[in-house]
């Protein structure tokens, strides 16, 4: 439901008022036409974290992430309720007292209807209305019975002050403070600081039970794995087929055939199946982008290239080396360093996984103009306004309470298991869980749940949840903390126009969460769910790394 009845301007027709009517709990409320752009079903919800206790996440509505509020919790009625058929969504606009116009989600129990009322039928308020605040109301309806809710005071009365976030914004970007610059030679952001040992960046995935990686520039982005793909005629075992990406294909190419490992339980020699993921490659030189199958993403390791070794030159003369770079000796320890040498990593040839792209005829060797080499071939006649190439951002993206946060790559070093001991930090704020030797420096570990008033991980996930939980270790102008997030979810290049700010809850979180990704499932990437949409909340690098600031940070208690 949206606009308006033909001939009506502002919501009056002949000095009748409009209202949408809703109810919650024990009320029943009206809402001004004219605020009112839709209403809708309850739609998927990604929470955001540090906002008020009414806030049940953002919702994805035509391109922009929408904060829903629990109407009934703003107004101190006892929310939460499961949802049912009749719940609804009604989207409003609203002007904040900074001037700013945006729209806002009320979660109701039901729409009761549209009603339409002359002035002299609206009753002032005079005092407490059924244990409302008097600020919030606009009047009372006698032909509703209903009360009139002032829609701009309450969603303010919500998001706290906005001079308050205001501040927070002139101040976010100032220089880190509180753990000193990592020494030359230490941990280190690869590349970023003089001194350091240029170290080769490799995304680690799993396939069958065994580790594969690929150098991090050579991954363009990391996606859903497609419930189907379309198989191409005569084509080998390992080459799974074509799978559509943004109205163009995709080949897709299976490790576990490739290499001739065994297929997991539940699962047929290709890999398809829920969870699995798709590592796109690109080759930077006018070559067709390819699509790797994996099982999991595993983490982001920097390796000293001189434990990189070649594949032994007994093994590089059998055929099913040759699409190995190399081998490369991590440690096998928790924090996932370099040194010990008893975990092997093979290393992938991104060009000879560009060859068999090649095979499938999808034009392999058709040079993009903007010399991305993303020469996908179209699925459908194109202007080429929907392919991959095109200004973008990249992301490492983390999975954290059941919603995904992004980093942009240049800020994250590496991606490292979580270890199964933590060593506590004396005096130490309470969202740093302690501390992690990393590669002889210390590195302190900030437990994001804490951080950002997010609930404890479940304890009934035992060691198995410290095994899929994740170190992002963050990093600039020699500084570096590490992340506690639930799971790596892999790299992600997200075009400009799908970049917004993030709705200003708090000023917690305009603090560290600016923007937002707004992604279709269908449109847009692989997704697991036809037409779901995927929101990524953009955390900002420079804030983590300020211990100072994060110490200070107004949290408003859930």
């Amino acid at each position: 439901m949206a606009g308006r009845a033909p001939g009506e301007t502002d919501g009056e027709t002949g000095g009748a008022l409009d209202f949408v009517t809703v109810t919650v709990a024990d009320l029943r409320l009206a809402l001004p036409l004219p605020a009112v752009r839709a209403v809708i079903r309850l739609p998927e919800l990604v929470r955001i974290p540090l906002g008020p206790p009414s806030l049940d996440g953002l919702a994805h509505w035509h391109g922009d992430a929408v904060p829903v509020l629990d109407l009934a919790t703003a107004l101190g009625r006892p929310g939460g309720a499961e949802p049912t058929r009749e719940t609804r969504v009604v989207l409003v606009g609203h002007r904040s007292q900074m001037g700013g116009q945006t729209t806002v989600g009320l979660r109701v129990d039901a729409m009761a209807g549209i009603l339409r009322s002359n002035p002299d039928r609206i009753d002032p308020v005079t005092q407490e209305e059924g244990g409302l605040d008097p600020a919030l109301l606009d009047g009372l309806l006698r032909d509703g019975p209903a009360t009139i809710l002032k829609l701009d005071a309450l969603i303010d009365s919500q998001f706290g002050d906005p001079a308050e976030t205001e501040r927070t914004d002139r101040g976010s970007t100032s220089a880190a403070a509180g753990f000193g610059p990592v020494p030359a030679g230490g941990s280190g952001a690869a590349g970023g600081i003089k001194g350091t040992v240029d170290r080769q960046a490799l995304l680690v995935f799993e396939v069958s039970g065994q580790e594969f990686a690929l150098p991090v520039d050579r991954v363009r982005e990391v996606l859903p794995a497609p419930r189907e793909v379309t198989r191409m005629a005569r084509s080998r075992a390992h080459l799974l087929g074509v799978m559509a990406v943004r109205d163009r294909l995709l080949p897709l190419v299976g490790l576990r055939a490739l290499f001739g490992l065994e297929a997991g339980e539940g699962q047929d020699s290709s890999g398809l199946a829920a969870g699995r993921r798709v590592v796109v490659v690109r080759s930077g030189n006018g070559q067709a982008p390819v699509g790797v199958l994996v099982d999991e993403v595993r983490e982001i390791l920097r390796l000293d290239p001189a434990l990189i070794d070649p594949v032994p030159p007994l093994l590089a003369r059998e055929p099913e080396f040759e699409d190995l770079d190399g081998i490369a000796r991590a440690d096998g320890g928790a924090g996932g360093v370099s040194g010990g040498g008893r975990r092997l990593v093979s290393v992938l040839s991104a060009e000879r996984l560009f060859r068999h792209g090649a095979a499938f005829g999808t034009g392999a060797g058709a040079a993009e103009a903007d010399g991305e080499g993303d020469g996908m071939e179209p699925a459908q006649p194109a202007d080429g306004s929907n392919g991959i190439g095109g200004a973008g951002e990249r992301f490492v993206v983390f999975r954290l309470a059941g919603a995904e946060y992004g980093l942009p790559v240049s800020a994250v070093r590496e991606v490292l298991r979580r270890p199964d001991s933590i060593t506590p930090l004396p005096n130490a704020p309470d969202f740093v869980a302690g501390v992690l030797t990393l590669r002889g420096e210390v590195l302190p570990l900030i437990d994001q749940r804490r951080l950002l008033a997010l609930p404890a991980a479940d304890s009934k996930s035992g060691p198995a949840g410290l095994e899929r939980g994740r170190v992002v270790v963050v990093g600039r102008d020699g500084l570096l903390v590490g992340l506690l997030v639930d799971g790596l979810s892999g790299l992600l290049t997200v075009p400009a126009d799908r970049i917004g700010p993030a709705p200003a809850v708090s000023a917690a979180q305009r603090r560290l969460i600016r923007r937002v990704a707004t992604l279709d499932a269908a449109g847009d990437m692989a997704g697991d769910v036809a037409g779901a949409a995927r929101l990524i909340l953009l955390m900002e690098a420079d804030s983590l790394l300020d211990m100072d600031r994060l110490a200070e940070l107004p949290v408003t208690p859930r």
